[in-house]
């Protein structure tokens, strides 16, 4: 009878070990599995949130204290979207008294616009490492030649422009904006002591550093600067817009969507840009609900893989029990 327990006994370990064995080798596998199929989205540009696989890919256009900066900070606050500015290079640049910044400073005080080979090169290998993010351009093009050369560079790299926003506010609100207007040089952050004041005065919200006013933030040369940009921003909404007649030859290939809002603040023009940008690419997901996405994810793989353990964990317990008896 002894003998026959025994037997009994082996027999049922024997189905245990056999059964337990394969699912510690097996689940591993499959867990390395799912996880090496999810990492390649981040690096190959597939976006599980974009199904079409579009990526926002957005220049903005405005007069000379428009409200670009302010507007484009408010996008990517609220949306998972890289901004690339012109202005804000060359601000540090100048603040660093580099040798482009010396140029830029020169340039900037008299109110003109600086030339296309300064721009060009820095603008391109930035937006180069954004190709599978979405992304603002901000200050750039400036002219038709600069806008075919960044539509060529694009349609190359096969990620062409598809939004195109210009901010419409009239001159006289920017003229009377421009003198209550304070910068934060090294970070470029903008404050308007009308409607967007610092929390301290003369003082940086997030440094606490001085600020200090733009030597191009004065009446005569602003008079300047915005016939410099009717001069040659006009021409370029023109050859973005692809509803109205055109002389200027456009570039091969499928057009960026223009779209002109109209306001005179930029808490008037901010719903408007939110839907522009929405109905472009509708896909696109705001910060919040990607942290929320990603934290149940994470809440999830390790709740499977603690019950992977555990499970793992009490064969290993049973068949020690076997090849001990």
């Amino acid at each position: 009878m002894t003998t026959l327990r025994l037997a009994t006994r082996r027999s049922i370990c024997r189905r245990e070990f056999s059964t337990s064995f394969p699912s510690q080798t097996a689940l591993p596998f499959l867990l390395r599995n799912s996880r090496s199929a999810a990492a390649p989205d981040a690096d190959s540009g597939s976006d599980p949130s974009n199904p079409n696989g579009r990526f926002l890919r957005m220049i903005m256009f405005g007069k000379p204290g428009a409200g670009k900066g302010t507007l484009t900070a408010r996008l990517v606050r609220k949306y998972d979207i890289t901004s690339l500015s012109t202005g804000d290079l060359l601000r540090q640049h100048i603040v660093e008294k580099t040798e482009v910044g010396l140029v830029a400073e020169e340039i900037v005080a008299k109110g003109g616009l600086l030339p296309d080979e300064l721009m060009l090169k820095v603008v391109s290998s930035k937006l180069d490492a954004l190709r599978h993010k979405h992304w603002i351009l901000d200050g750039f093009p400036r002219t038709v030649g600069q806008g075919k050369l960044l539509d060529a560079h694009l349609r190359k790299k096969d990620s062409p422009l598809n939004l195109v926003v210009n901010l419409d506010v009239p001159d006289e609100v920017i003229l009377a904006r421009i003198s209550d207007r304070w910068v934060h040089l090294p970070s470029g952050r903008v404050y308007n002591l009308s409607y967007n004041r610092p929390r301290v005065d003369g003082l940086d919200d997030e440094t606490g550093e001085p600020l200090t006013k733009r030597p191009d933030d004065n009446p005569e040369i602003f008079a300047r600067r915005l016939q410099q940009f009717y001069a040659s921003t006009s021409p370029l909404l023109q050859y973005y817009d692809s509803s109205g007649p055109s002389s200027i030859a456009p570039s091969p290939g499928p057009k960026a969507k223009l779209v002109s809002l109209r306001g005179g603040t930029s808490d008037e023009i901010w719903p408007l840009l939110g839907h522009a940008v929405r109905s472009t690419v509708p896909s696109l997901r705001e910060r919040n609900e990607e942290r929320r996405r990603t934290s149940l994810s994470e809440v999830v793989s390790a709740r499977k893989e603690s019950n992977s353990y555990i499970n793992q964990s009490r064969d290993a317990h049973v068949n020690a029990d076997c090849i001990a008896d």
